[in-house]
């Protein structure tokens, strides 16, 4: 039975829109597809959907990331909300933006086939439908914020990476070129990563090696009193 607590009051869709990041060949790469449906059917854009019924908004975003990814316990934040009036050239839809960052080496490729998407490098982002490209502006001003005081970056990374690796990581992060030095300086300062004996030779002959994030370490940082700082 419908209430009618409210029904003199307009109502409107609630959509989510998902910033889904992943970082490959040195680069951030974002997940799109072709829209599949009027209006600005077949132009580029993020992945979303409609709130149901019975879900919270929380739990559509979980629901659309999961489907496309196929990977569990994904790291997944609010963005913000876009209400403008006219912003979706249907009718009124306010959406609430995720972001999701994803190791891309547990993605399952055939998904791009079968939900016919798309990575693209961020850096060659096309212009999206609506307020997205806006949606993915405002994503990497909260990524870069947080990179820098928190160790969230590391979900974009493998169990174990190389030092370069990272650096390209947080370089790709904040658009610009990290000095080498101090960048290892503080990290290893901090000793939260564990060195491995195994190298990664795919590069040089001489190779680098392999690291993994110590979560355990990182705890202890913080209740310390200490600040992860890069």
């Amino acid at each position: 039975m419908t209430s009618t607590f409210y029904q003199n009051k307009d109502s409107f869709l609630i959509a989510v829109d998902c910033i889904i990041m992943g970082f490959r060949e040195n680069e951030l790469q974002i997940l799109i597809a072709r829209r599949p449906f009027e209006p600005l059917k077949g132009s580029w854009s993020l992945m979303g959907g409609f709130v149901n019924a019975t879900e919270s908004i929380d739990e559509a975003a979980e629901r659309v990331v999961g489907e496309l990814t196929g990977i569990d316990n994904i790291f997944l934040e609010q963005v913000r909300a876009y209400g403008e009036l006219n912003r979706d050239l249907g009718e009124r839809v306010v959406s609430i933006a995720y972001y999701a960052l994803i190791d891309m080496d547990l993605f399952n490729p055939s998904l791009t086939v079968k939900n016919d998407t798309h990575w693209v490098r961020l850096t060659q982002l096309p212009k999206l439908i609506f307020d997205h490209n806006k949606m993915v502006k405002d994503t990497i001003n909260i990524l870069q914020r947080k990179a820098a005081v928190k160790p969230i970056g590391f979900n974009l990374l493998g169990e174990q990476f190389t030092l370069p690796t990272l650096q390209s990581l947080y370089e790709s992060i904040y658009q610009e070129t990290i000095d080498k030095r101090n960048f290892r300086k503080k990290l290893l300062t901090m000793d939260i990563l564990e060195k491995l004996d195994e190298k990664d030779k795919s590069s040089s002959k001489r190779g680098a090696f392999y690291y993994q994030f110590n979560k355990n370490k990182y705890d202890q940082l913080i209740e310390q009193g200490l600040h992860f700082s890069l």
